[in-house]
Order: structure tokens, then sequence, then C-alpha cells
């Protein structure tokens, strides 16, 4: 059940992520849900690291964590995988 939990927030963290970076991003939703996992993954180790592991109720700063680290995972994977497409496509011609 962890995993349905991960890949379910994973989406929603890089949807959430890709809406907020301006533009259009290229990157498939496979590949920005993968993103959104690991950022919600590297979130929660700073979340940790800054001593916001666990909290009484909703851990509002741990979400905020997730979700700015899912807007850089997105951006950087998103301009790789355009550069990568990018590359393909000048090869074909």
């Amino acid at each position: 059940m962890g995993w349905l939990w991960a890949i379910i927030v994973g989406f929603v963290l890089g949807l959430i992520a890709k809406a907020v970076i301006p533009g259009k991003q290229h990157s498939p939703l496979w590949l920005t849900t993968i993103c959104g996992i690991l950022g919600a993954l590297v979130g929660n180790a700073i979340a940790r690291a800054v001593g916001v592991g666990a909290t009484r109720g909703i851990d509002w700063s741990r979400h905020i964590f997730q979700l700015v680290a899912a807007i850089v995972i997105v951006a950087v994977v998103d301009m790789l995988y355009t550069a990568t497409l990018g590359k393909r496509r000048r090869q074909r011609v």
C-alpha cells in the first residue's frame, strides 16, 4: 500500500510542479510522476534534516519542502528531456 500512496503523491506533486513552472513542459506524464516521487523523497529528507520530521496534525512545512523539491526536479528533468528530444529530432533530419 505504501507504493500506491507514493505513486499518487508523486503524481499530484508532479502535476502541481508542472502547473507552477512557467512555459510549456514537454516531459511525458510518467516522467512527471517519477519526478514527483523523487521530489517527495528529497523533500522528506530535507524536512528531517531541518528538524521537521514529524509534527502534530498536517505537516505543512514537510509538504512545502516536497513541493519545492518536486518543482526543481521537474524543471531540471524537463530541460534535460527537451534537450535530448531536440538532439534526436536534429539527427533525423
